[in-house]
């Protein structure tokens, strides 16, 4: 059997704000939709599931994101995931360059969680929490070549 990962789903408070965090980062929007109905119900496992969606992909065209942004049910609010908690840990981007990257995130009031590190010469890495508390981390490789 082949297998390769496709997207990954993240429910959102603002679809809008975050569609914008997203491609000013440098991501494409490749669809957008307002999916209800039976057929979603089933897929989600969710009783009167709509919600307003958009799938955005990377530069390189091998990563997606799918964004949601939950019309009913009610969204549920939780808190932010911390890096230690069990479950979906945070959305990873290795960037050209992790300044840039950050300025652009700064633009839309996400910052680092601590600050950048580098990793044994390899990597400058950071963890910035975005928007809807999503985890979001940068690594630039740093090695010459």
């Amino acid at each position: 059997m082949a297998i390769r990962i496709d997207n990954v789903a993240i429910a959102v408070r603002d679809l809008e704000a975050t569609i914008a965090f997203f491609t000013d980062l440098g991501l494409t929007v490749i669809g957008r939709d307002t999916v209800s109905g039976e057929w979603t119900d089933t897929a989600v496992g969710l009783d009167g599931n709509h919600a307003k969606i958009a799938m955005l992909q990377t530069p390189d065209g091998h990563g997606r994101l799918e964004l949601f942004e939950y019309i009913h049910p009610d969204a549920i609010e939780t808190e932010p995931t911390l890096p230690n908690e069990i479950g979906m840990h945070r959305v990873a981007f290795a960037v050209d360059d992790i300044d840039e990257a950050l300025e652009i995130a700064a633009r839309h009031g996400c910052h680092p969680l601590r600050g950048v590190a580098t990793y044994e010469d390899v990597y400058k890495l950071t963890y910035v929490r975005g928007p809807s508390g999503i985890i979001v981390m940068f690594a630039e490789d740093v090695r010459k070549g």
